[in-house]
């Protein structure tokens, strides 16, 4: 792959379909593939937050992310960061740092005032080869999307194709990848450039119908079913948070913390290597497809 500087984007037709960890996965299999990478999202609503120097705050999610690629996390791989209050009140965590505090309402309203606040902090991703950014929720959420500052508004800021993950789990699958797709703007659709179906339980021979149907509906390929496995850093706050000691030394066994959430990113490598075509996503990355 060339090494110029290079986007790729993660969306979910829900939340919790999976980006996150699809997100650390490919933050791993860059890293191990020998670039410099490194994680952004824009916004994260979340109180599972940790401190990394100087008592920044940004999303668990991010600091993981950020370890995969093997390097310190920073305040600006999560620039925006959202910490629920209670009785629809917020407050505004910028670049690791207190903002302010508002109404959910509010914020929704004035969030595309940060979009200037964004394009400088991404400036920092230019310092790597690669770029693995996250979405939010849905990139269709119809009723708030002209205010998007983390999902298709964001992929063409910084000229990001993108992948969608869905979740099987949960039932729909199709009706979910072909709503979001349907919902999609015509330029944003032209950055979708495949399908990752995730928490497939079950023999993969019985989704070929429906994979062909909908490879033929949008003219997406299907890059891979990602089978439902046990991943000790899935949960925002399930390894990174060092709240319940206990627990974590239960699971780390005789391994070290870091050694344990090596084991777990390496796992996590292996599942997408062997379920993902990851040729297909550099062919992506490398403005082939």
């Amino acid at each position: 792959m060339e090494t110029k500087h290079k986007n790729i984007m993660i969306l979910g037709t829900s939340s919790g379909a999976g980006k996150s960890l699809i997100t650390t996965g490919l933050c791993r299999i860059f890293y191990k593939d020998g670039y410099k990478v490194c994680p952004f999202k824009a916004q994260n609503m979340s109180r599972n937050f940790g401190i990394i120097k100087e008592n920044k705050r940004i999303a668990i999610s991010q600091i993981l992310q950020a370890y995969a690629c093997g390097i310190e996390p920073k305040p600006w791989m999560n620039p925006i960061l959202l910490l629920p209050k209670g009785q629809g009140n917020i407050d505004i965590i910028l670049n690791g740092e207190y903002f302010s505090s508002t109404t959910g309402e509010e914020y929704s309203k004035d969030k595309i005032k940060f979009r200037d606040y964004l394009k400088k902090f991404y400036e920092n991703a230019k310092n790597y080869e690669i770029c693995v950014l996250e979405g939010a929720g849905s990139p269709v959420e119809i009723n708030i999307k002209e205010n998007d500052i983390v999902n298709m508004n964001m992929a063409k800021l910084v000229n990001s194709k993108a992948i969608l993950v869905a979740d099987i789990n949960r039932g729909g699958v199709f009706a979910s990848i072909y709503g979001t797709y349907m919902l999609l703007d015509e330029d944003e659709k032209k950055l979708l450039k495949g399908i990752i179906i995730n928490k497939f339980r079950g023999k993969k021979s019985i989704l070929q119908k429906g994979i062909d149907k909908i490879e033929s509906l949008t003219g997406i390929k299907v890059l891979g079913i990602v089978p439902y496995e046990n991943i000790d850093i899935e949960d925002e706050d399930g390894l990174i948070s060092k709240r319940d000691t206990e627990d974590i030394k239960k699971r780390c066994g005789e391994k070290s913390f870091e050694e344990y959430r090596e084991e777990q990113f390496n796992k996590l490598e292996n599942l997408l290597r062997e379920n993902v075509d990851i040729d297909y996503i550099y062919k992506i990355l490398n403005g082939e497809i």
